[in-house]
């Protein structure tokens, strides 16, 4: 079953996205496999802030773990709603999903 995700990107422009919730896929691998600006660079292991994004409705997100929130707190452009995408499991839980990807450092 896939879910509606709307990624909002650095230009500003609104992108809904098809997200697969049997692929085991998460926010930042969604965003690289739509080719929108998101680096990745660690791979998906809390270690960079290059998929830091901004939660802008209310949907119930898993809890954010220890190195998420320490790599957010050294992160630039932190806000209290950022999350990092490659901490976000694609679930169904995840449907109507909006965010704004966070500004490059």
């Amino acid at each position: 079953m896939d879910v509606l995700i709307k990624i909002k990107d650095r230009e500003g422009i609104v992108h809904e996205l098809q997200a697969p919730t049997d692929m085991a896929m998460n926010i930042m691998e969604l965003c690289k496999a739509y080719e929108l600006p998101v680096e990745g660079t660690c791979g998906g292991m809390a270690m960079c802030a290059s998929c830091q994004c901004y939660v802008l409705n209310d949907v119930a997100l898993p809890e954010m773990g220890d190195d998420e929130e320490a790599m957010l707190s050294e992160a630039f452009y932190v806000k209290p709603n950022s999350r990092l995408g490659c901490q976000i499991p694609i679930t169904e839980s995840l449907e109507g999903l909006e965010l704004e990807l966070a500004p490059e450092n």
